[in-house]
């Protein structure tokens, strides 16, 4: 218990440099490679060095912000298990910003569908007449929506969802979408994926959107082509490693409500 009070004394203090270093990946950095984003927390590391603001030294997005539950969680619904595709993850789960996924191998596109399943998660396209009504119809329910193949021009009609112009009159929250005032649930996740690889986004977009490059890695491949030669040649033993990364997921999910109800415990006896 000592040992581990003095380890988490010195990640608190830590805190700061960590976060920062974190926030400024999250808002800056998802557009870019796994090398430049490394090459450029580093350098940030050492400024925080210079200014003396306490950090880590040895910065990792996942260490600081990676959750390992949801982390479980994900790598069920395919999203591939290289840090950067983790990284990607975390992203988009503690931007402010709505995501926009450079999604060329269409990973982030079966990762999404996957997670947002249960949520019954609509999938719309820019082309389709009736996307602002079936978009509009979403906001109001909470439901979740992925637009696909994304060009390099936005259609100005979303443009306060994007700005996330949100008007608040008592308990009742409103959104204006085109000539539209609707009711906006806060349930309500929005997702976007273009199939360029090397999209040119004016800054207009990209300020008001979070770019997460979602293209493949060699890791990341490695990993898909050997779960496809082992479902091929041993689909029992795919089968099981499947069922034990389920289990593996509920009992994290069981240990991490036990040990909050301890801490709640705890709390209430002093």
């Amino acid at each position: 218990w000592f040992a581990e009070a003095q380890k988490l004394t010195g990640v608190y203090t830590n805190l700061t440099g960590d976060v920062l270093v974190s926030s400024g990946l999250i808002a800056y950095l998802g557009a870019f490679t796994a090398l430049y984003r490394g090459e450029l927390a580093d350098e940030w590391v050492g400024l925080c060095a210079e200014k003396a603001i306490p950090n880590s030294g040895a910065f990792s997005l996942v260490r600081v912000l990676g959750d390992p539950v949801k982390m479980r969680e994900w790598s069920l619904y395919a999203l591939p298990n290289d840090t950067f595709s983790v990284e990607n993850a975390i992203i988009n789960d503690n931007t402010r910003r709505w995501p926009l996924f450079i999604d060329p191998q269409v990973q982030a596109n079966k990762w999404l569908k996957n997670m947002e399943k249960v949520n019954e998660l609509r999938v719309l396209k820019f082309s389709n007449d009736k996307y602002l009504k079936l978009l509009e119809g979403a906001i109001s329910m909470g439901t979740p929506v992925l637009i696909e193949n994304v060009g390099e021009e936005m259609d100005p009609a979303i443009e306060p969802r994007l700005q996330k112009q949100i008007s608040v009159r008592g308990s009742q929250m409103t959104l204006k979408l085109g000539e539209s005032v609707i009711d906006y649930n806060k349930d309500f996740r929005f997702y976007l994926a273009t199939k360029l690889a090397n999209p040119h986004y004016l800054p207009e977009v990209s300020t008001k959107v979070t770019l997460i490059n979602f293209m493949i890695t060699f890791e990341g491949l490695a990993d898909q082509l050997l779960n496809i030669v082992v479902e091929k040649e041993d689909p029992e033993s795919q089968a099981l490693k499947e069922q034990l990364t389920i289990e593996g997921v509920e009992n994290k999910n069981k240990l991490a409500s036990i040990e909050d109800e301890i801490l709640a415990t705890l709390k209430g006896t002093k």
